[in-house]
């Protein structure tokens, strides 16, 4: 293997281990989401169902979003160099949310007195519904191509503000938020036992996979304009790979809606992951072979040939362990 390649593969890494946060995590940021609208006779039991069915699984979930900061600092400096300096701000806001939600979690659980759990379940519901804003922020900064190196003399709004405090930006944040409550909702669907609890998270994510298509829509419209995300508007629209993808979102996106309004929830949950994971990768080939347009390529950024063997080796001596592990842990506690 080549370092081209070796970095190729590398790349491919960090979108599945970005497609598994999107459907694992995601789903556990929709359901907090969930849980600060929760509402109706069941509101508590709601709440009692979202967090059974976050509790075993969501600290694992986010050993995702770790193994792509990780594989960028050692794989593309450049990239994660850029990352780190122009959007620090949304993606120190994310970190600070994904930390907080999790603390607020954990002592909601433990906690005795009534007053003190709603507070910090407030606080969970609150940082469950502003983490997937930022983070469909970034997203949509990156693919606006305007992440590009701080211009001396430029101001700091200029430099760190308005490459992602966009309305494209805004407008993707919206969709991942609307995804990620979708998802959820498919999900509890299946996780609930009683009758009752299943039939208001159905309801929920009809109305939810509605709210999807229209914020999709804005967003790709959004994408259309010269100065929004050209580079993706193409992609979405012109490239060789634009019509099977948009006919294969549409074809998961009208499976997963006909399942849940015939409340075959199992086959739900797998369309709603399969729509999520179709929007992913439409993302990253509409701007392949780039990881931050307009500049820094898969190629340019690339460390050199030896650290990319190494990387490689440790990724295959980890998934040894660490596929089996989230296996069991999922067969045990999701399971029926």
């Amino acid at each position: 293997m080549s370092g081209e390649s070796g970095a190729q593969l590398i790349a491919i890494v960090v979108m599945l281990a970005l497609n598994a946060y999107a459907v694992l995590a995601g789903a556990d940021f929709g359901g907090g989401v969930w849980d600060l609208f929760a509402s109706g006779p069941h509101r508590e039991r709601q709440r009692r169902l979202i967090a059974d069915a976050i509790a075993p699984v969501w600290e694992a979930n986010h050993v995702w979003i770790i193994l792509v900061v990780v594989l960028l600092f050692t794989c593309f400096p450049p990239v994660f160099a850029r990352f780190a300096i122009v959007l620090h701000i949304p993606v120190s806001l994310m970190l600070i949310g994904i930390v907080l939600r999790g603390s607020a979690f954990i002592f909601r659980s433990y906690e005795r007195g009534d007053e003190t759990q709603r507070r910090w379940g407030r606080l969970f519901a609150i940082a469950s519904l502003i983490t997937p804003l930022l983070l469909g922020a970034i997203v949509g900064a990156v693919a606006s191509g305007q992440v590009t190196p701080p211009v001396a003399g430029a101001g700091f709004v200029a430099n760190y503000v308005t490459p992602w405090a966009t309305p494209f930006a805004f407008a993707v944040g919206v969709f991942a938020l609307c995804l990620f409550g979708f998802l959820a909702a498919v999900y509890l669907t299946v996780e609930a036992k009683e009758p009752d609890l299943r039939e208001d998270f159905r309801i929920r994510a009809l109305a939810s996979g509605v709210l999807v298509f229209l914020s999709a829509g804005t967003a790709l419209l959004l994408s259309l304009r010269r100065s929004a995300a050209p580079l993706m508007g193409r992609g979405l629209t012109e490239a060789t790979h634009a019509l099977p993808l948009q006919v294969s979102v549409a074809a998961v996106a009208v499976t997963a809606m006909l399942a849940l309004w015939f409340r075959r929830f199992g086959l739900a949950r797998l369309a709603a992951a399969a729509q999520v994971s179709l929007i992913l990768w439409g993302w990253a080939l509409s701007q392949y072979p780039y990881l931050i347009p307009p500049d820094l390529t898969i190629q340019a950024t690339a460390a050199p040939w030896v650290t990319i063997r190494l990387v490689l080796i440790a990724l295959g001596l980890g998934a040894v362990v660490l596929v089996p592990s989230l296996w069991y842990l999922f067969r045990l506690f999701k399971s029926r």
